[in-house]
Parts: C-alpha cells; sequence; structure tokens
C-alpha cells in the first residue's frame, strides 16, 4: 500500500493518480487531482500527452503529467481513475490489474449501472469506486478540453468506502461533489438522462434542441419511466415523478444545445456506448420480469447504426 493510502478505504488528500483514458473525462477529473495537488499519470494512448489543459469560461488552465506508455512503468499509484468508453474496459486489462496490484483505489469513470461488475474481473480485491460524472466536457487537442458545468454538481461518489474521501479531494479541485449516501438513486437517475438523452440525440443526430420537440419529449418520458421502473426492481427509489422530471430537465438544458457523448461518437464514426446504457437496463429489467418495450425497441434501433452513417 502506497503511503498516501491509509488503511480502511481512506485516500489520502493528495493521492498519486494514474489517469487510463486521456478523453474529455479523464482529462477533467485529472485536472480536479492536479488542482489539489496529486502527481498525475497519464496512461496510454496513441499520443503521449503530457500535460492537462482545462478551458473553462475562455480561460485555460495547464498542469504538468507524465506520460507512461504500458503498465509495467505505472510503480507505486493510489489511485487509477479508469475514464475509456464501457466497451473499451477490457483492453484496458493490463492497467487496470497493474493498479490494483498497487494497491490503488480504482475510479471507474463510466456511463451506466455496472461499472463496478465492468472492472472486477481484472482487479482481484481492489476497491473499485463508480463515478457519476455530469459535466459536459469535449476534447479539443490532444491533452486539451473545454468544460462547461451543468446542473448543481459535477461529480457524484457513494459515501461509503473510499468515496467519501475521493470526493473530499475532488472538491479541493474545484469539482462541486456528491458523496451521496442515496447513490443507488442518484445512479440510476443519471441513468434516466443518459437512455433518454444520449439516445435520442444519436438517433436523431440533433443536439439537445431535439427533446423540445414535442414528440420527441414524449418518448423521452416513456424511456425514463421504463428506467424508473427497472430501478424500482433494482431496490432504488426511484418514482415515475422523478422519471418525468428527469426530461424536464433535460429540455430546460436545451437551450444551450449541448451534445451527447453518444452522438459525438455516432457523428465521428466510433462505436457506442448503447451496450452499457439501453442495453443494461433491458438485460436488468429481464432479470426482474420487467417489461421495457421502448427501451428494447431503442436498444435495437442504436445497434443497426453503422459507423460508415455518421
Amino acid at each position: 500500500m502506497s503511503p498516501a493510502t491509509e488503511s480502511g478505504g481512506h485516500v489520502h488528500a493528495t493521492p498519486k493518480v494514474a489517469v487510463v483514458g486521456a478523453g474529455a473525462i479523464g482529462l477533467a477529473i485529472g485536472s480536479a487531482f492536479a488542482r489539489a495537488g496529486s502527481t498525475i499519470l497519464l496512461c496510454g494512448g496513441r499520443t503521449p500527452v503530457e500535460s492537462i489543459t482545462i478551458v473553462e469560461d475562455g480561460v485555460p488552465h495547464t498542469w504538468e503529467a507524465t506520460h507512461l506508455d504500458t503498465p509495467g512503468e505505472l510503480g507505486d499509484v493510489d489511485v487509477l481513475v479508469l475514464a475509456v468508453k464501457a466497451y473499451a474496459t477490457d483492453a484496458m486489462a493490463g492497467w487496470l490489474r497493474a493498479g490494483a496490484d498497487a494497491g490503488a483505489t480504482i475510479l471507474v469513470a463510466q456511463n451506466g449501472v455496472e461499472q463496478v461488475q465492468r472492472v472486477a474481473p481484472h482487479i482481484g480485491q481492489a476497491d473499485a469506486i463508480p463515478a457519476i460524472v455530469y459535466l459536459n466536457v469535449e476534447r479539443t487537442a490532444p491533452g486539451v478540453a473545454t468544460m462547461r458545468r451543468v446542473g448543481d454538481h459535477d461529480i457524484a461518489l457513494p459515501s461509503a468506502g473510499a468515496g467519501a474521501a475521493l470526493a473530499a479531494t475532488l472538491a479541493v479541485g474545484g469539482m462541486r461533489m456528491n458523496a451521496a449516501a442515496d447513490f443507488p438513486e442518484v445512479l440510476w437517475t443519471k441513468m434516466m438522462i443518459n437512455c433518454a438523452g444520449n439516445s435520442l440525440t444519436s438517433l436523431t443526430r440533433r443536439r439537445s434542441e431535439v427533446l423540445l420537440d414535442p414528440a420527441i419529449a414524449a418518448l423521452a418520458r416513456s424511456i425514463t419511466r421504463e428506467v424508473a421502473a427497472v430501478a424500482r426492481a433494482e431496490g432504488a427509489a426511484v418514482t415515475e415523478a422523478d422519471a418525468d422530471a428527469v426530461v424536464a430537465w433535460l429540455q430546460a438544458a436545451a437551450p444551450a444545445n449541448n451534445t451527447s457523448s453518444m452522438r459525438e461518437d455516432v457523428m465521428a464514426g466510433r462505436p457506442i456506448e448503447h451496450d452499457a446504457l439501453t442495453g443494461a437496463v433491458v438485460r436488468i429489467a429481464a432479470s426482474h420480469g420487467v417489461d421495457v418495450p421502448v427501451n428494447t425497441m431503442i436498444l435495437a434501433l442504436l445497434g443497426a447504426l453503422r459507423p460508415e452513417e455518421g
């Protein structure tokens, strides 16, 4: 165990942090750890990156980082942030194993509700903490991203285990944190946002303004109500009113003309995370005998998209 990590799931205020996936979200989280005084390692990638630059409100802020080519270079590290898309998790197995072997806490900054299950085969007994990211971040160049804040929080973590200590460190780094005791409800609420917002912007190839169309808004409510039903089957206290509130929140944010990560992947011809989002809803619904016909249809449509169409 690193000197910066204490027993009992408590992470030191300035841990040594490895970021696997220096895309938009990885850069944003890495910048917060750097602002809090952590040493930052940026792991892998096609282009070596040795700094993080975040542009917020038109003002750039830059922090030094060290680029690592292979997991064998990782060495001692306290926190490993996994910020690749869900479908790329297995390809990062070497980095995950190296972090786990070093005794690192694995912070899984991915969409969906299966973050911990997704990394479990690669980390042994290491502690895995799921992160919910609300930031709207766009990577504009290697190591550079533009960050916009939406809503009341930037990141949510469970308050149990190492979550509270990580939340405290990220708060020092400027993130508006929610260390949530009711994390399952928070997680499933974000799932509703993603299943409606990401899916419908991707299928229509339009930005968030598409949610202002009455027919699309009605479809979004059908999606979120089904997701809420699955959440309740999983034991989360998510109501139909919460589902409708998610759509109202998406509509309120629509004038900002935000995009979604899934839409950007579609437009760029990249693979999409539909299996981690709508696919997870359909799988979990089936395990509980919950009928989700709209999400089943949306999953089929997303699965039929082809990269060359973007």
